[in-house]
């Protein structure tokens, strides 16, 4: 029954895990403090990062990045000593629109062959609660680096399941957050028919590494 419910969870199935969920499977808590200190990992399978392009005034196009990769040094007693390195492949980029994908990763938009990932490296780390706080640092896209600040909302931390390098079950510690930031896509260099703001919208879960 136990494995049952955690490889549902894994798969995260929706109908399948609601049909096994026995109380003694750990979920996140709402407190930083739960997720002890040590290297951290991302976990590629619980982690999404969507930028929101407003379409010419009407709407907001999203556009998906599917290989994202950081790591993260985790203090919970003091975040102000914690440390994030990450990127993401420019060309792991996905839209609804047939086509549309790779003409967006060419010379004239975001010109991957030139440069293929996307980093940011933190500088300051700043708590304004035990589910909150703010994430400082440098964030390089295009090739050109420019201040950038994360608004950071704590979605659970503590012990929980993940997987093994053979994706068998195993509990480690984890760090589940929502992340959010705006950038000038001009400031970055992209096509002059990008003017307003962009929206980065980061949904990421930290395994604790033995």
């Amino acid at each position: 029954m136990i494995r049952a419910a955690v490889l549902a969870i894994l798969c995260a199935t929706p109908v399948v895990a609601q049909e096994y969920s026995p109380a003694d499977v750990p979920h996140g808590q709402k407190d930083y403090h739960a997720a002890a200190a040590g290297s951290y990992k991302l976990d590629p399978m619980h982690t999404a990062l969507v930028t929101r392009v407003l379409h010419l005034g009407f709407s907001y196009s999203l556009f998906r990045f599917d290989k994202p990769s950081a790591t993260l040094e985790w203090n919970p007693d003091d975040p102000a000593k914690s440390k994030l390195s990450a990127q993401v492949q420019i060309d792991s980029i996905s839209t609804p629109v047939e086509g549309f994908a790779q003409y967006l990763l060419g010379k004239e938009y975001l010109d991957a062959a030139t440069n293929p990932t996307a980093t940011f490296v933190s500088d300051s780390f700043t708590a304004q609660s035990d589910t909150g706080g703010t994430v400082t640092g440098q964030l390089t896209i295009m090739g050109k680096t420019h201040p950038a600040t994360f608004d950071v909302e704590l979605i659970g931390a503590g012990k929980g399941y993940t997987g093994d390098a053979q994706g068998n079950p195993i509990i480690r510690d984890l760090i589940g957050l929502q992340a959010e930031t705006e950038i000038d896509p001009q400031a970055y260099g992209l096509n002059a028919f990008f003017t307003a703001p962009i929206p980065i919208q980061i949904d990421a879960e930290f395994v604790r590494q033995e």
